[in-house]
Formats: C-alpha cells, sequence, structure tokens
C-alpha cells in the first residue's frame, strides 16, 4: 500500500471475536529519532524493531541525502554511520518526507544550524500542514525559510551559518516543535533552552541522553524547562525500539468493542507522556490490563491484554491529557460509539492541523455511520448508547490520513452494516501490516468498496 498513488477503498464488515496475539511494529517516533541522532553521532549506531513503514524509510533516504550511511540489515535491523553533530553534507536533491509530520519537522531542526540549504516536499497531505510552528524557532537560531503561502511546503531551508543558541517557549503542546528547536540547537554554541507549559512526548529527551548530550529537565513555574548544551560528540548507540502504542491502539479498540475478542498485544512502549488512551480506556471501565512490565531501550514497556468490554461508559477525558494522546483520538471516538453516553474529549485543537483535520473527518464519518457527534474548534463528543447500536453502512472519506482509515476499519468490525474507506493506501506509511495482522486475528477487511 501507498499514500502516493492510486486511491485503494478498503471495506471492514462485522465479524467474530478477534482472539489472539497481535504483534504491532516499532515505535513511530523512536523509529525517527533512532535514525537521526544516530546520523548525527560519530560511529555505528545499530537499531533492532525499527518500524519499516513510508514514513520512517522516508527518514532514512533523507539521512542518507544529508551524508549518513544508512543500512537495512533486514527484520527491523538497521545501522547507521554517523556524520557527527555539524557534520551534514549538503543534499543533491530534494528531500521527499512522504506524508510524515515528524520527519520533516525533526529534519529541518537537524540541519538549520548547519551552513547547508536543503528542499523538503511531501505528499498531497504533508503539502497542507502549517511548517511555520517549526520556521519560526528555526530562525531564532538564524535559518531561513521560503516556502508557499501559509507557511507549507515545498519549502527550503538555509542553514544558519553562525547559529546563536535559543530560549524558547512552545507557544502550544507540540513534541515535534520541541524536538525541532533541540535537535537544531546541538549545533548551537552554549545553551539552548525549551520550555512547554504542558509536558509532551519526551522520546527525544530521552534519546539525546542516551546519546551523551548534556541535557537537564526541571519543572518550574514557567513549565518544563528543557536545557541542552550545544556541541556535543555524540555517541553511538544499540537501541531497541519498543512497539507502538499508536499502532496497538488499533487491535487494542477493536478487542474492548467485538463481543468475546481477546487480544494480546506485546512489548508495548508506556512512556508516560504516551499512555494516556489506555489510561482513559480503562477509566470507561475497559477491560485492559498490564502484564510483564519491565523498561527495554530506556522505555517503560508491558504486553496489553485487551477483552470485549459490553459496559463501558462515556467520560470527560481530562484536557490536560491531550498531548499524552493527541493521535489517539480518532480511535477513542469508535470506542465511544459503543459505550454508554457522552464521551468530552477538549483541549485538542492540535487536531485540526493533523494529517488531516482528524475532528471534522472523523466527526463526518460517525455521522455517516449513525453516531452523534457534536463538535467545536478545541472540543468534540460522541454520545452513544453502548454495544451493537451504531448501524454502519457508509463510505468514509480518509483524507490521505493512515489513522482515519484504521479508525473506521475497526468501526467497521462491529458496526451492524459494513464500512468503507475511500482511500486506505496511507496505512502503509505507518502500520504496513494492519490488513494482514487484523485478519489473523479475526478480522473481516476486503479490498474494495462494498
Amino acid at each position: 500500500m501507498s499514500g502516493h498513488g492510486t486511491p485503494l477503498p478498503m471495506t471492514s464488515s462485522p465479524c467474530g471475536p478477534l482472539v489472539g496475539k497481535a504483534q504491532v511494529p516499532g515505535d513511530k517516533s523512536i523509529s525517527h529519532r533512532a535514525l537521526i541522532l544516530g546520523a548525527l553521532s560519530v560511529g555505528e549506531t545499530r537499531i533492532t524493531g525499527l518500524l519499516e513503514g513510508e514514513d520512517v524509510l522516508d527518514t532514512a533516504k533523507a539521512m542518507r541525502a544529508f551524508g549518513a550511511e544508512v543500512i537495512d540489515h533486514g527484520g527491523g535491523a538497521w545501522s547507521v554511520h554517523g556524520v557527527g553533530v555539524g557534520g551534514f553534507a549538503e543534499p543533491g536533491k530534494v528531500i521527499d518526507c512522504g506524508n510524515s509530520g515528524t520527519g520533516v519537522r525533526l529534519i529541518m531542526g537537524a540541519m538549520a544550524t548547519s551552513p547547508i540549504t536543503a528542499t523538503f516536499t511531501g505528499d498531497a497531505s504533508l503539502n497542507k500542514r502549517p511548517m511555520a510552528r517549526v520556521t519560526d524557532p528555526l530562525a531564532l537560531f538564524g535559518a531561513q525559510a521560503v516556502g508557499r503561502s501559509g507557511g507549507r511546503l515545498p519549502m527550503t531551508i538555509v542553514g544558519a551559518a553562525d547559529p546563536l543558541p535559543v530560549r524558547y517557549t512552545v507557544p502550544v503542546p507540540s513534541a515535534q516543535v520541541k524536538s525541532a528547536v533541540l535537535l537544531a540547537g546541538l549545533n548551537a554554541p552554549g545553551q539552548t533552552v525549551v520550555i512547554e507549559k504542558e509536558a509532551t512526548r519526551d522520546h527525544t529527551e530521552r534519546m539525546l541522553t542516551g546519546f551523551g548530550a548534556e541535557l537537564t529537565v526541571e519543572d518550574t513555574d514557567e513549565g518544563r524547562v528543557i536545557t541542552l548544551t550545544g556541541q556535543p560528540e555524540l555517541a553511538p548507540q544499540v537501541i531497541a525500539v519498543p512497539r507502538d502504542p499508536s499502532s496497538a491502539a488499533f487491535p487494542v479498540c477493536a478487542a474492548l468493542i467485538v463481543p468475546g475478542s481477546d487480544v494480546l498485544v506485546p512489548g508495548i512502549g508506556l512512556n508516560p507522556t504516551r499512555a494516556g488512551l489506555f489510561t482513559t480506556l480503562r477509566e470507561m471501565g475497559a477491560d485492559l490490563t498490564y502484564e510483564n512490565p519491565r523498561e527495554e531501550g530506556g522505555e517503560p514497556v508491558a504486553d496489553l491484554r485487551a477483552r470485549y468490554s459490553p459496559d463501558m461508559s462515556g467520560i470527560e477525558v481530562p484536557p490536560a491529557r491531550a498531548a499524552s494522546m493527541i493521535d489517539e483520538y480518532p480511535v477513542l471516538s469508535v470506542v465511544a460509539a459503543h459505550a454508554r453516553g457522552t464521551t468530552m474529549m477538549r483541549g485538542v485543537k492540535e487536531l485540526r492541523v493533523k494529517e488531516s483535520d482528524r475532528i471534522d473527518a472523523m466527526a463526518t464519518g460517525l455521522r455517516a455511520c449513525g453516531v452523534v457527534v457534536d463538535e467545536g474548534e478545541d472540543w468534540w463528543s460522541v454520545t452513544a448508547s453502548g454495544p451493537g447500536a451504531v448501524p454502519g453502512g457508509a463510505t468514509c472519506k480518509s483524507h490521505l490520513d493512515h489513522r482515519i482509515a484504521m479508525s473506521f476499519l475497526v468501526l467497521g468490525m462491529a458496526a451492524q452494516a459494513p464500512v468503507t474507506v475511500d482511500d486506505g493506501s496511507p496505512i502503509a506509511t505507518s502500520f504496513p501490516i494492519f490488513e494482514s495482522l487484523m485478519g489473523t486475528l479475526g478480522a473481516n477487511i476486503s479490498r474494495g468498496s462494498a
């Protein structure tokens, strides 16, 4: 499946119990960062469990374009021979980041404080997304950006020849913006300080420390203050990538709403800045348990067991939790459509500038399937009457968004009638084995319209 070619309609029909073990791919966020920091270290970084979806593969190609040697050894094992902080070469071609907002924003940060120029583009979805949220703070280092109106791709970044350290308060919770600034700060002299009022996923901070950067994190009245000392020599690492909690969300949520289901999802990363969905599901009454908790690659990990949960109730999701589950709201809304009462989701305006306007995309599709949805600029709610009450039967638009496509396919597994997505091809960007994995558990997903 490819997010760049002919649309691929997919249909999910009501199915029997989902049973078995769901081996989801490696964490996408950690995979991107492992490749980029490996390229900025001196020596060979070895990675196992890398997510081999299109988004991450595009980042691997980009690191090669900047001069690193990136080798695929098969089976999720990769090595990166880095060029060191400040060692990026100027790429000879345009850097195509496909569908990945994380990839393009982090790479922009990593090259913005080197005296090189690079042009970035992406697919139709990525080229609509705002980049000013990253290029504005990068300009403080001395980098220049020229793009289309609205700060959109294609965009050329001229790196700073004499970068300055920066003190920057992130205006909205965004791990991508925070990480871009920290990566830019690597090649700036002195200390770069990032302040975030609400904590976001901290993979970049954990991994920078692992690679040998001098980094401190302090909770203050201003917020979470991250201080990075620039121009370190990063040491290569051996990285085992945990399995992606954002991918695990789909088999977990499907198991909760399909009668008789019992699914084990092993080795899921449970970083507190990423586990908001699972906390929320348990508050709704989901039969979701953590087994064999442990630590892998500096990240907390456990096996998740999800069983059919017919007694879930709608809740008000705390706005402060949004940053820890921002990518999971679409599939949470599917679970909410099978709970009793109203599930209210506030503080989620970031959803309107993801791969698509995810609030609008999910609200439109859910309504077409007979679900009651209310929405505002920064909130939305789903009101439902319990298991088995979703009529389904609609064709929903994915808007080139992998998470929208997978969420509607999960909806179809427990609806009264099949649910079709107009284009399931973007699923390959983050979860290339989604279709086959769900099929082995007992899902009934077919290619084409109902």
